[in-house]
């Protein structure tokens, strides 16, 4: 029988310090660059009523935690920031403060019924770029995640880019009816290209959007693709969307990420929540996507205001993953120094290790007495890069673990004064 009390529940884990510093610092590097593209922070609560993702589109309510309160009200942990974020811009702001730049770094909740290694408590860090509709938007947002990503050291990604409004061209020129929009959306999403071509194969539709819709994986690639696939249609909708798509790359060559950008008409994403461009983040080391985005102009109606919207949220838990399998890591910030004294020197010492801190230093109280041999063991197990040794009331030894050990005596003056 496993003793629960030892272990985390499925899909949850615990962060070790060199674990935890490494995802604050891929995080604060993120941060950095969403705050220089204008963004500004917002936080939402852990819970949520239920009714804030009831006609969201995005997250099913069977893959969502939830809990009764007191007076009888569902409430959820939240499973997506997006609708949350909506709300916040209906209920908080007005069409005077148009456009909004929200980010956002929040742990979300989804109960994932197939576990398959996926954690069921999760970090994003995302934007959404409120008020909007244009290239222009589309574009900023799309270079805010490209250069998130550059910032993690990560350069072999890419971004899939489709849009949802030249699939649902295609499928009114083809004249399918709702049921069956659906039924070959859903088979798209879960990759069953087959189930995909028996769906289409018998029914009288144009031969050219037949073999576009059985050959999907086929679809992907640069700017070249566009030029490909503009040959297919000839609905006003599916035409409109390419232009767009078109404009969207004019754009992403003036910010000169072009190349890390393909077009991808298979992802499709969900048809009740996204009304534009969609698309998704990869990188070799974990099986999910990194970056999850689009344009969503109806979900903010759900709360009361009309405003146009797109944004993204990157996976940090699958992004580090990546990171890992590239080999990329960072130093986090940890003490690296340790003070020892001598019950002599412990007053100047505490006094004085507060005044370096205060200028930036990171220093640890020993609590292992004096004995060197054993402080510069434990400073060399924490990756210390030096002892500050208060041995009485005037003076200190300052040893360099870096450099053999080495030894320097000072009197405390001229540590303050930084003679070091």
């Amino acid at each position: 029988m496993i003793n629960n009390r030892l272990h985390t529940p499925e899909g949850f884990k615990d962060y070790l310090p060199c674990e935890y510093g490494f995802k604050s610092e891929t995080e604060r590097r993120i941060e950095d660059v969403f705050v220089k593209y204008g963004f500004e922070p917002v936080k939402s609560p852990m819970l949520e009523y239920m009714e804030v993702f009831d006609g969201a589109g995005s997250i099913n309510h069977r893959h969502m935690y939830k809990i009764i309160d007191r007076n009888g009200f569902v409430l959820a942990l939240r499973a997506d920031m997006t609708p949350a974020i909506a709300r916040i811009a209906a209920t908080a702001y007005e069409e005077n403060d148009i456009p909004l730049r929200f980010y956002y770094i929040e742990n979300a909740f989804r109960y994932n019924e197939n576990y398959q290694g996926k954690l069921r408590e999760f970090t994003q860090a995302g934007v959404e770029l409120i008020g909007i509709d244009s290239a222009e938007a589309d574009a900023e947002v799309i270079a805010a995640a490209v250069n998130s990503i550059l910032s993690t050291g990560l350069n072999d990604f890419r971004i899939d880019i489709g849009h949802i409004q030249f699939f649902k061209g295609v499928l009114e020129e083809a004249g399918f009816d709702e049921d069956t929009c659906c039924e070959i959306q859903e088979a798209i999403i879960d990759k069953q290209y087959t189930a995909v071509e028996e769906i289409v194969k018998d029914r009288d539709i144009p031969e050219k959007i037949k073999s576009f819709l059985t050959s999907l994986p086929f679809y992907i690639g640069g700017y070249d693709m566009l030029k490909k696939v503009k040959e297919l249609v000839s609905g006003e909708k599916a035409l409109n969307a390419i232009a767009r798509l078109e404009d969207i790359y004019d754009i992403l060559k003036s910010y000169k990420i072009e190349k890390f950008v393909r077009f991808d008409f298979s992802v499709v994403g969900l048809l009740d929540y996204y009304t534009g461009i969609i698309f998704r983040g990869y990188a070799k080391g974990t099986g999910f996507s990194i970056i999850d985005g689009g344009r969503y102009d109806r979900l903010i109606k759900n709360y009361g205001a009309d405003y146009p919207a797109v944004g993204f949220g990157i996976r940090i838990n699958d992004l580090i993953s990546s990171l890992s399998a590239h080999n990329i890591s960072f130093d986090y910030k940890k003490a690296d120094t340790l003070l020892v004294y001598s019950q002599k020197g412990r007053n100047n010492a505490l006094m004085i290790a507060d005044e370096l801190r205060a200028k930036g230093l990171r220093i640890e109280n020993s609590l292992l007495g004096e004995d060197l041999d054993k402080n510069k063991e434990y400073a060399k197990r924490k990756g210390m890069g030096g002892i500050l040794y208060f041995y009485d009331e005037t003076n200190v030894k300052l040893i360099n673990i870096n450099d053999g050990d080495s030894e320097k005596i000072m009197n405390i003056s001229q540590l303050l004064n930084g003679e070091a």
